[in-house]
């Protein structure tokens, strides 16, 4: 390989190929970057195993890839917020900014979407790419690129939480204590939350919640739905006002149901099947709020920020850095579960 810009490319179900290709030119409002670190993420892992995530279908090659940080190696016409040498946290999220959506400020809801490393749209598992620059935010001298990749899930958690109206006093739920998990566990603790418990079947991941401070961690063991929520409720002394399911796990959001107390929130973050059996109607009798969570939107600069000032810290959940040259071992290592965060290095120094 003359690794011009080596890239990981998912070519179908199970085919991830490194592959060279040329260094890209940035356009008008683009920067070029020099990739440092891509986090792994769910959605990578289902698509190199599914091929698909709901109706979004591989039908083409597409680089992998959205939690993404770097350094700006050229600036492209019109660029006057950012400079060569500039380290980023790239935010992947590709909207019109035309659309009512978009111009109303929930740009994630836009209709013309495109997300980097959602096929078709190529994402970061490379060594350089160029994305808009006003979708770069500059990284302090203290805050690390591994650091920098981590804000996008990190901005799941912040807008997940804004969207169930964590605040002061909050008693939340968390059904699932993988990485996205974590890091909204994190966020609530930062907004206030006076109790936060987290369930999961995974020792190793309720352990590290332990680790970063959550009040309660839960192991579920395969119970049903209703015993987990009397747990959680003999916890916190009655149910939780605000659930936040994070796993896409069926049984989870049944269980968020039934432990979220009358006139509660359910906010539904993971990715599961397309069609689920739910108890709507115990829902709907008792008025508990079911909110969908699209990514997020205006949520990086508050997520950079958290980490900045040291209010969240993201670093204990990284566990493992692989090199771009040893993705599929990466690949690997997150669907046996062997850490919690795995990332790529995508640069070669």
């Amino acid at each position: 390989m003359s690794d011009k810009n080596l890239k990981a490319i998912l070519y179908q179900q199970g085919d991830i190929r490194l592959e060279d290709s040329d260094i890209p030119e940035p356009g008008m409002g683009q920067v070029q970057i020099c990739v440092q670190h891509v986090g792994i993420c769910g959605s990578d892992i289902r698509y190199w195993q599914e091929g698909a995530i709901g109706d979004n279908v591989l039908k083409m090659p597409c680089t992998l890839g959205h939690e993404c940080s770097g350094i700006v190696s050229k600036v492209g016409r019109s660029v006057a917020s950012l400079k060569v040498g500039d380290r980023v946290a790239v935010e992947p999220i590709i909207s019109c900014k035309l659309c009512k959506n978009c111009k109303s400020g929930r740009y994630n809801l836009c209709s013309e979407i495109k997300f980097s490393g959602f096929p078709p749209t190529h994402g970061s598992l490379a060594r350089y790419i160029v994305h808009s620059a006003p979708s770069c935010y500059k990284l302090p001298d203290h805050v690390s690129t591994e650091e920098g990749a981590l804000l996008e899930p990190l901005s799941v958690g912040v807008h997940a939480c804004r969207r169930a109206g964590v605040k002061l006093g909050s008693k939340v739920l968390i059904c699932g204590a993988g990485p996205l998990g974590l890091l909204t566990m994190l966020t609530a603790k930062a907004c206030g939350a006076a109790k936060v418990c987290i369930t999961d079947l995974d020792e190793r991941r309720l352990n590290m919640a332990k680790q970063l401070g959550v009040d309660f961690a839960l192991k579920v063991n395969y119970k049903e739905p209703k015993e987990i929520a009397e747990l959680v409720e003999q916890y916190f002394g009655e149910r939780a006002e605000i659930t936040i399911e994070c796993s896409g796990a069926p049984s989870c959001a049944r269980t968020a149901i039934y432990a979220t107390r009358s006139g509660g929130c359910v906010a539904l973050v993971g990715v599961g099947p397309s069609d689920i059996t739910l108890p709507i109607l115990d829902a709907a009798v008792r008025e508990i709020d079911i909110r969908g969570v699209m990514g997020y939107a205006n949520c990086y600069s508050t997520a950079l920020e958290m980490v900045a000032s040291g209010q969240v810290d993201v670093k204990p959940i990284i566990t493992h850095i692989f090199g771009l040259e040893e993705t599929m071992k990466a690949f690997r290592s997150a669907i046996t579960g062997e850490g919690i965060k795995i990332i790529i290095k995508c640069s070669r120094i």
